[in-house]
């Protein structure tokens, strides 16, 4: 996780004056993501079962277990999802071309959006912030005698983390294109929260694993065609 700062803090804070030398801000960085990481991944793990949600195919290599069939499963729907959420992205920033241009030519390395995004964000938001919204709306329907989570359960959950998703990206745009605008706002908390929709469901229905290969192949693609 540190190690991954030190590559992003310097290109999202490229030319602006710090207080700090630029190796104590990437280091101080990395810890809070990595603190932040640790909560959620801690999270997820004792209220994503309650509702169901699962990473199965890292849940059996944490009990020496083959992993592999379970991660073969999830494949074909991971793959699936990231030529949509790429298709989406894409599809939103041609639409919005002129707030998305203030973010032209800045880009992260390829090494930080797989995995950062990849897998330290759908840990973040998936597995531990969505699975904690699902498990506390559960909560409240079960007070009322709902019983076993329903599918306006998760929905609520998967549209309120992909918000949040969209959200939590807006520090990052603000830092590399300057003075922020309402069509700037609209676009990066859009556009990141139509993919997290995409990562919600695929984490509701198949799970982790599969949301975690479509954010990877998403910036694969995207990388492709938007170098």
């Amino acid at each position: 996780m540190i190690a991954v700062a030190w590559l992003a803090v310097p290109e999202i804070l490229a030319g602006k004056v710090l207080p700090l030398p630029m190796w104590v801000v990437s280091v101080a960085s990395g810890m809070q993501s990595a603190m932040l990481l640790a909560l959620a991944a801690y999270a997820g793990a004792r209220l994503a079962p309650g509702v169901g949600l699962q990473a199965p195919a890292l849940a059996a290599l944490a009990g020496s277990r083959p992993a592999w069939g379970m991660l073969r499963a999830q494949c074909l729907p991971g793959i699936l999802g990231g030529l949509l959420g790429a298709a989406l992205l894409w599809s939103i920033t041609r639409l919005a071309a002129d707030a998305a241009g203030a973010l032209q030519g800045v880009t992260l390395p390829p090494v930080v959006r797989f995995l950062y995004g990849g897998i330290t964000e759908e840990v973040l938001v998936r597995w531990g912030l969505m699975s904690a919204m699902a498990w506390a709306l559960w909560r409240v329907a079960a007070r009322r005698g709902r019983g076993a989570p329903t599918a306006w359960i998760f929905w609520l959950a998967i549209a309120g983390s992909a918000l949040l998703f969209g959200v939590g990206h807006l520090p990052a745009a603000f830092a590399m294109a300057g003075a922020p605008s309402a069509g700037l706002v609209a676009y990066i908390v859009g556009a990141n929260a139509a993919f997290g929709l995409v990562a919600g469901y695929l984490f509701w229905r198949h799970g982790l694993e599969a949301a975690m290969i479509a954010h990877v192949l998403t910036h694969a693609v995207l990388l492709a065609v938007q170098p």
